[in-house]
């Protein structure tokens, strides 16, 4: 059955923390009982007029609000600004206290401000993140470590502190570039790929994951694939609803140097910037295009965005809720597919040429 989680999102400062976290367990509630299977969150630091409640802290405590058969995602972890000890540490006790249902999805991280506030160099975040990927799995997995890398050093280390999960906690691997869905290909165990990816470049992805499996060795089955969805009672006030709660967002994405819809007119030609992505529509809509999705592509979770920072708690609640009633039992009966399907295969082949 495809599964369907969320992503719980920043929100303005100028709601407080404390009211944050108590919104983020009322969604969290709105979601277990809409039937979500994944509770994810993402991360940045000092990030301005937003606010992101840390992922390791938050999902310790959502642990204990969420069933055993719920995921809980840290989607993504910008890994490169860890020392790897620290961050094995961190994400193995966090698979303890979440007793097993724990996803650990990092990343490279884009913001080269953020890497400025923590004294590390913007420019070694690929080789620091493929070094630290290498040494927390010797940390989870062996009982003395010796490592001798660029960026770090260990010298018959033992390590005090397993996950649950074995060998490790699932392991995703978000990215926007090729050279990132690479990187999962030889590391992860799956490769979460961004919302606004259009189908043709979701399919190149997975096949490039694809193929770094097969050179591991490691069996090839579905992927986490992020969409951003809203639900309306027509396309047409669907579209104007979207346009209300993203469009700034997506404009903050591209100003803080998130590259992914580059020449796209955020400004003018919203609805049509986002047409190749978003999932927009009546409920019958949002439905067929899901149902295309999961049944044409490995898909498992969907990942969906109900939340965005201008939207109150009240108003993503509702989002769930109409969601839960309209969309998500068209898709739970859906058994996932495991492979690239010969014809979008050949298609992705065919547009490289």
């Amino acid at each position: 059955m495809v599964q369907v989680g969320l992503l719980l999102s920043d929100v303005p400062k100028s709601v407080t923390p404390a009211k944050q976290f108590k919104d983020v367990l009322r969604i969290v509630e709105a979601a277990q009982r809409n039937g979500f299977t994944h509770i994810a969150i993402g991360q940045h630091f000092l990030y301005g007029d937003l606010r992101w409640l840390q992922p390791v802290p938050l999902l310790a405590r959502l642990a204990a609000e969420v069933s055993q058969d719920v995921k809980l995602v840290t989607q993504i972890m910008i890994a490169p600004l860890y020392h790897p000890v620290l961050l094995a540490e961190e994400i193995a006790t966090l698979d303890v206290v979440t007793e097993g249902r724990l996803v650990f999805g990092a990343g490279l991280g884009y913001r080269a401000e953020e890497f400025d506030y923590l004294g590390v160099p913007f420019k070694q975040r690929a080789s620091r993140f493929d070094e630290s990927l290498r040494l927390m799995k010797r940390l989870w997995t062996e009982d003395e470590v010796t490592f001798e890398g660029d960026h770090w050093q260990l010298d018959s280390v033992a390590p005090h502190l397993h996950p649950v999960q074995k060998p490790h906690p699932p392991l995703w691997i978000g990215a926007h570039s090729m050279a990132g869905t690479r990187r999962a290909g030889r590391y992860g165990d799956a490769y979460v790929c961004p919302p606004e990816t259009p189908v043709p470049q979701v399919i190149e992805r997975f096949r490039a994951v694809r193929d770094g499996f097969a050179a591991r060795g490691k069996e090839f089955g579905p992927q986490p694939l992020r969409r951003n969805t809203l639900v309306a009672d027509t396309k047409q006030n669907a579209l104007a609803e979207y346009s209300r709660v993203a469009q700034g967002r997506y404009i903050t994405y591209a100003n803080k140097g998130l590259d992914v819809m580059s020449g796209s007119d955020l400004e003018n030609a919203f609805a049509e910037a986002v047409s190749n992505h978003a999932v927009v529509g009546s409920p019958e809509d949002v439905v067929s295009e899901l149902t295309e999705l999961v049944t044409t592509l490995p898909v498992d979770p969907l990942l969906i965005r109900p939340q965005w920072p201008t939207m109150d708690a009240d108003e993503t609640i509702a989002s769930i809720d109409l969601f839960g009633r309209e969309v998500l039992p068209s898709l739970v009966g859906i058994q996932p597919r495991n492979d690239i399907p010969a014809q979008a295969d050949s298609s992705a082949q065919a547009g490289e040429a």
